[in-house]
């Protein structure tokens, strides 16, 4: 059965009363790093913190009696986990959610918190998926698709109705793309209505299972490699998104994890945002690239599920990345007021001190020296330069760590 754009105005009546319709802003910050007239789709404001809840809620509620009564079954590490668990205490049924051992453990608890039988199986999604599989077919359980499925799909797609009403004349929209669930919703109601808007999808370079099929013009996997983007970390796209992707798509490009962790921080600090890295690959590739400039251009954030201890590293590996944290080791003579003497004369620089390790014992420490290492704030990598310039001047022995 082929998604159809009727199949997504249904959807879209379906979800009225029950999924939040998700603000699309601009912003002024990310307009001008980027040349373009940037629009942000919050759908990491999305109840359960993704557009997930979107598909699970629409496929559970086109269930017959009978089948809610059995129940249902999915596999996922975290989204699509938290979407199904919660649409199911909405309507009331039994769900169980097969999860990878190595699953973040606030996902597994927030999944537990909706009320599902969490069941840890595997160390990859293949293996939880298989585990998912083998209940379904013992107890009848009607299994979850987390994007490879009819109604899924459509659901996901009124993401591209409500940006169709808010913005109608939009240029260009992009579209983080895993299994695909979401890109080919999007595509089939904006391609449907509006044919001229192009519609980019977006992929972690480390996981580029749907470029390689589009480029290929086949269903493709990959063994991928390792990305903080796990929510769209899929080896093998979806039959039925594959195949409205692959015609209907405008292009499909790739970022790493330098650029998603610059565009975490980023959407943090000006937007005052918290994006997972697999939400936030499409303003990552407008900030890298800069692909659109004068156009209006909408990217979709597609989920704020992110680990806490991830959080710390991106603030501090975004602060590093926009040259605002610098790290060096310092070697003085150890008499009384050689760091004191050091500090002052960065201070006169206006650098802001954040962290000191004195250290006199390691072996690779000469005697009768120290070595320090210093974290400092900058303003920014001009700054930072400044800070190193200086150093030099003032012949001090260092190193710039990070």
């Amino acid at each position: 059965m082929d998604v159809t754009f009727e199949d997504i105005i249904k959807s879209q009546k379906l979800q009225r009363n029950v999924i939040r319709r998700t603000p699309l802003e601009n912003s002024h910050s990310f307009s001008e790093m980027t040349g373009s007239n940037v629009y942000l789709k919050s759908e990491c404001l999305q109840k359960t913190g993704s557009f997930k809840f979107r598909g699970a809620y629409a496929k559970i509620a086109s269930l017959s009696k009978d089948e809610k009564k059995k129940g249902v079954i999915a596999a996922s590490a975290g989204n699509h986990a938290q979407g199904v668990a919660y649409a199911s205490s909405l309507e009331k049924i039994p769900c169980t959610i097969v999860m990878p051992v190595t699953a973040s453990p606030a996902k597994v608890s927030a999944t537990r918190s909706y009320g599902a039988n969490v069941i840890l199986e595997g160390t990859i999604y293949d293996e939880s998926s298989a585990k998912a599989a083998d209940i379904a077919q013992k107890t009848g359980a009607t299994i979850v698709h987390a994007f490879d499925d009819e109604t899924v799909i459509a659901a996901q797609g009124v993401i591209g109705l409500e940006i169709m009403e808010d913005l109608p004349d939009v240029d260009e929209i992009y579209v983080p793309i895993g299994g695909g669930g979401l890109a080919a919703g999007i595509l089939k109601a904006v391609k449907t209505k509006k044919p001229k808007v192009k519609v980019i999808g977006v992929q972690s370079s480390g996981f580029p299972a749907m470029k390689k099929s589009f480029d290929i013009g086949k269903l493709q996997s990959v063994a991928g490699h390792r990305t903080i983007a796990d929510g769209i970390s899929v080896k093998t796209p979806g039959h039925s998104t594959f195949k409205i992707i692959n015609e209907l798509i405008d292009d499909i490009v790739l970022v790493d994890d330098s650029s998603i962790v610059k565009a975490m921080f980023l959407l943090m600090e000006r937007s005052k945002t918290v994006v997972e890295p697999a939400g936030a690959v499409g303003i990552a590739y407008l900030l890298d690239k800069k692909p659109s400039p004068g156009k209006k251009v909408v990217t979709i954030l597609s989920g704020g599920n992110v680990d806490m201890y991830l959080l710390g590293q991106i603030v501090a590996k975004g602060l590093t990345e926009m040259g605002r944290m610098v790290k060096i080791f310092i070697l003085l003579t150890d008499k009384p007021g050689a760091l004191k003497e050091v500090v002052d004369q960065i201070s006169s620089l206006s650098v802001n001190i954040v962290d000191v390790i004195h250290d006199r014992l390691s072996s690779s420490i000469p005697a009768g020296t120290a070595g320090v290492t210093l974290s400092l704030e900058t303003q920014d990598q001009e700054h930072a330069q400044q800070l190193i310039r200086f150093l030099k001047r003032k012949n001090i022995q260092f190193k710039v760590v990070t």
